[in-house]
């Protein structure tokens, strides 16, 4: 498990444990989640970081709360968006044999995860995310959708799996521009801490620099 991963050298630390500073909600008000400990805890409407980005590694920390009586989507209930677009789910699905499109670490609707990582309710559980966005034309065309390769607890779930396009209550369409990540409230007590990401190049060096002697 990556839990308590230090954010390494050039991080940008998108929650910094003490207030909502540098979040807001869809609409640019400011964040009103509650905040204590060094967490952050869903409630008052869907917040988005100030920061945005095009590609990244992103590391973040969650627990869902324990709700015995409560089935599939109301149980543990949100969700991490990736600028803004494609849905990370989160969800307490502990036990599940064979995880859908719907259980904790999909992409909503869209892919379900290889296997499933998940620990128990009220157990902090982490998702590494690499991120590349779509590649779009000047001319508006659509060279490549936008990629995620995700780990869960240190487990891989996704593999470079390309999305169909964003998911359901993205914040909008333009997949060619950076966005912010917005987590989700879904009425559920979930909790997050330690959210950091370190942005990529879109590429690498075409040529190769040998070290001076």
């Amino acid at each position: 498990m990556h839990l308590n991963l230090a954010a390494p050298e050039g991080a940008v630390r998108l929650f910094n444990g003490v207030d909502m500073d540098g979040w807001t909600k869809r609409d640019g008000s400011p964040a009103v989640w509650r905040v204590e400990d060094g967490v952050m805890t869903s409630g008052g409407g869907d917040i988005m970081t100030e920061h945005r980005f095009s590609d990244a590694y992103i590391h973040l920390e969650f627990k869902c709360p324990h709700m015995p009586e409560a089935t599939g989507q109301a149980r543990g209930n949100s969700g991490v968006y990736l600028q803004g677009r494609y849905e990370i789910q989160v969800l307490d699905s502990f036990g599940v044999g064979i995880p859908g499109k719907g259980d904790c670490g999909a992409i909503y609707d869209q892919f379900a995860p290889l296997t499933n990582a998940c620990r128990p309710p009220e157990e902090w559980q982490s998702y590494d995310i690499v991120f590349r966005g779509a590649r779009v034309a000047p001319d508006g065309t659509v060279e490549s959708q936008a990629r995620v390769t995700l780990l869960l607890n240190g487990c891989v779930i996704h593999n470079n799996v390309e999305a169909l396009g964003p998911t359901g209550g993205a914040l909008d369409q333009d997949i060619a521009a950076p966005g912010p990540l917005l987590l989700q409230d879904h009425g559920n007590a979930v909790q997050f801490r330690n959210l950091w990401m370190i942005p990529l190049p879109l590429a690498g060096s075409d040529r190769y620099e040998p070290t001076p002697a």
